[in-house]
C-alpha cells in the first residue's frame, strides 16, 4: 500500500574505534543501550522460567523541519525531535521460541500498564534512556514468556505447518557507524520560498485549496543486540510538494500534486522551478475539469514508468513479502512457486537496498544496514520469469531460511520482510513510439474503439489476506483514451485500475526501452517505510478500470476574495 515520497544520501561505514576517536557526539547513546543490554542479558531471568536467548534495543531518533504556505502567506514553520525505543525479546531457542508463525494466535491479555516508547531527547540523559529500556525489556519479556508457554501448549496438541522451520535465523552481527548527516534547515530561506510559490496559486481561482510544502527529516536509527551487533545509521530527506485541489463542472472533486525528493537541500527545486512546476499542475488540473468521464473499461493499455512501477509494487512485490508465505490468514499467491514461472520470460525483478540511484534520481529505499541489523544486499526475486526469491527478515519460510537485508521497519513496530528498491527490468524494450503501434494494433484486434495510455498514478493498494478477493487497485491521475482509427489522444477521468494479480502480470506483452522512478513510502504492518520502483513502461493486452468514488458536490458559490466573478483559470 505505498504512497509515495522521500530521497537519500550515501553512507559510508565508519569503524566504531575511528568513531569513537573522532568524538562521535552519538556514541554514548549506543554506549548506554550497550550497557543496559548487557545487564539485561546477565540478570534477567524469573525463577523457573527461561531467561531471553536474544535481545535487540533500537532506537530512532527524528529531527523534523517543515515549512508550509498557502496563497503567499506562511501557515506553519515547525521543527520537531523526537526518539522512539524498540525492544525486541526472544525466549526459548533460535529453533523454537515466543513468535508467532502459520497465523498462530499468541496474544495475551494486554496488561493494566504498557510502558512509554517514548525515549529522552537530552544530550545526557543515559540514566533515563537505560530506563526508558529497563521498562520496555521487563514487559517484553514477561510477555515473552506468555507466549512461549501458550506455543509450546499449542504444538503439544495442535499440527503447525512447516513445523521443522526454525523460529529465527542466525545472522552474522554487524558493527557499523555511518557518518552522521546533521540537517542545516534555513526557516527563512524555506518560508520565503514557499509564500512566493503559494501565491502563484492566486492565479487559478478554480483551485480553491492549494499549499507548497517544504521539508527535511533526518532519522537516525540506533541498534545493539545480544549477537553482539552495534549500529549507528542515517537517513536525511528533503522535500517539496505542490498540491492543489478543484472541482470539475459536475462536482467531482480534483487533486493533483507534484512532488520533488532529494538528498540535500541544495537539490530542491529553485523559485522558478516551483513556479513552473504550479502552471503545470493548474494546467493539468483545468484539463481534467473539462475532460470526460469514463464508464469502466477491459481492454489493452499502457502503463507508463511510474503506473507500471506502482503495478509491480503491488500486484507483485507485496506477495513476495517473507512474513506472508507463513501467515494462513495470507492469500499467499507465490507460496511454493520457487523454480516455477510467474511472470512472461522476458522479465525479471530485483529487490536492490544498496542502490543509491537510477534513471537520475535518488532512490528511497537506499540503505546499508536493514532494521534488523542485517547488512542489505541486492535479491533477485524472480529472473526472466521464474520465481528464485523472496522479501526475507530474519523470519525463516520454506526453501528461504536467512534474510537478505529486507527487514524493515518504522517507529516502534516489529520488522518484516519488505521492499526497498524493486527494480524491474526487461528484454523485449521497444521505443515508446513502437509501443504505441503495438497497443493500437492490440486494439484493432480486439474489436475495441479505443485503448489507454495511463501516464501518471498517485498510488496504489492491494489486498493479500485470503479473507475477501486477491486484488490490488491503483489511482490514476492521467488517464487517456488513445483512439483505434487515428491513435489520437482524449484525456479522461473518474476511474480507478483494478484486478487480481495472477490474471493481470500474465497480460503484460512488451515494454518500453527506458526507465522511470517512482519514490515514496509503502504502508504494511511494521510501518511507513520509504520504497522506489524503478520500471519501464509497460503494454498489457488487458486491464480493467472501474468507476472511482463521486461525491458529487457543488464547487465554491462565490469567486475567490481576491478576484471578480468573472474569473478563470489564467487571468
Amino acid at each position: 500500500m505505498p504512497r509515495l515520497l522521500l530521497a537519500l544520501a550515501l553512507l559510508l561505514a565508519t569503524p566504531l574505534s575511528s568513531a569513537r576517536a573522532d568524538g562521535d557526539s552519538r556514541l554514548p547513546l549506543l554506549g548506554a543501550m550497550r550497557s543496559e543490554l548487557d545487564r539485561t542479558m546477565k540478570q534477567l531471568r524469573l525463577a523457573d522460567y527461561e531467561p531471553p536467548y536474544f535481545v535487540a534495543y533500537v532506537l530512532r531518533d527524528y529531527d523534523k523541519h517543515e515549512v508550509v504556505a498557502k496563497l503567499g502567506s506562511l501557515l506553519g514553520s515547525d521543527a520537531n525531535h523526537e526518539r522512539h525505543a524498540a525492544v525486541e525479546v526472544r525466549v526459548g531457542s533460535y529453533q523454537l521460541d515466543n513468535s508467532a508463525t502459520s497465523g498462530e494466535e499468541l496474544e495475551l491479555d494486554p496488561p493494566d500498564y504498557e510502558p512509554s516508547a517514548d525515549a529522552p531527547i537530552d544530550a545526557n540523559s543515559d540514566d533515563a534512556l537505560r530506563a526508558t529500556l529497563w521498562l520496555l525489556t521487563d514487559a517484553r519479556y514477561k510477555q515473552a514468556l506468555g507466549a512461549y508457554a501458550k506455543k509450546r501448549g499449542k504444538r503439544a496438541t495442535q499440527l503447525s505447518e512447516d513445523e521443522s522451520l526454525p523460529s529465527f535465523a542466525r545472522e552474522p552481527s554487524v558493527k557499523r557507524v555511518e557518518p552522521a548527516q546533521p540537517i542545516t534547515f534555513d526557516s527563512s530561506k524555506m518560508e520565503a520560498r514557499a509564500r512566493t510559490a503559494s501565491a502563484r496559486f492566486k492565479k487559478f481561482p478554480e483551485i480553491f485549496d492549494g499549499d507548497v510544502r517544504i521539508g527535511a527529516e533526518r532519522m537516525t536509527r540506533y541498534l545493539v543486540n545480544s549477537e553482539g551487533g552495534e549500529q549507528i545509521a542515517e537517513r536525511v530527506i528533503w522535500s517539496t510538494i505542490v498540491s492543489a485541489v478543484a472541482r470539475a463542472p459536475d462536482g467531482m472533486l480534483l487533486q493533483h500534486e507534484k512532488a520533488f525528493y532529494t538528498a540535500s537541500p541544495d537539490a530542491l527545486p529553485d523559485d522558478a522551478t516551483l513556479v513552473k512546476s504550479i502552471d503545470e499542475l493548474a494546467s493539468e488540473i483545468f484539463a481534467l475539469s473539462k475532460a470526460p468521464t469514463i464508464d469502466p473499461y477491459t481492454g489493452p493499455a499502457i502503463l507508463m514508468q511510474q503506473a507500471a512501477g506502482v503495478f509491480f509494487h503491488e500486484a507483485v512485490g507485496h506477495r513476495l513479502e517473507g512474513e506472508r508465505q507463513n501467515d494462513e490468514k495470507e492469500g499467499r499467491t507465490f507460496k511454493g512457486q520457487i523454480g516455477h514461472r510467474i511472470l512472461p520470460e522476458f522479465l525479471s525483478v530485483d529487490d536492490d537496498p544498496t542502490l543509491r540511484t537510477a534513471a537520475g534520481e535518488t532512490l528511497n529505499g537506499y540503505y546499508r544496514v536493514d532494521d534488523e541489523g542485517v547488512e542489505a544486499r541486492p535479491v533477485t526475486l524472480i529472473d526472466k520469469g521464474v520465481l528464485r526469491d523472496y522479501l526475507m527478515s530474519r523470519t525463516p519460510i520454506t526453501g528461504s531460511i536467512h534474510s537478505n537485508g529486507h527487514g524493515r521497519a518504522e517507529g516502534v513496530a516489529d520488522p518484516m520482510g519488505r521492499m526497498a528498491n524493486l527494480i524491474v527490468r526487461s528484454a523485449k524494450k521497444v521505443s515508446d513510439a513502437e509501443l504505441k503501434k503495438m497497443l493500437l494494433a492490440e486494439v484493432r484486434k480486439q474489436g475495441k474503439p479505443f485503448g489507454l495510455l495511463i501516464r501518471d498514478i498517485t498510488g496504489g493498494s492491494t489486498n493479500t489476506s485470503n479473507y475477501g478477493f486477491q486484488a490490488f487497485k491503483g489511482q490514476p491521475r492521467l488517464v487517456y483514451k488513445v483512439d483505434a482509427k487515428t491513435g489520437a489522444e482524449t484525456l479522461v477521468r473518474g476511474v480507478e485500475m483494478v484486478g487480481t494479480p495472477l490474471a493481470s502480470i500474465s497480460r503484460i506483452v512488451a515494454t518500453g526501452d527506458h526507465d522511470g522512478v517512482f519514490n515514496g513510502y509503502c504502508g504494511a504492518e511494521s510501518g511507513f517505510v520509504p520504497v522506489s520502483t524503478v520500471a519501464p513502461s509497460i503494454l498489457m493486452t488487458e486491464i480493467e478500470l472501474q468507476r472511482s468514488d463521486r461525491a458529487l458536490e457543488r464547487p465554491p458559490i462565490l469567486a475567490p476574495p481576491w478576484k471578480g466573478k468573472d474569473a478563470t483559470i489564467g487571468k
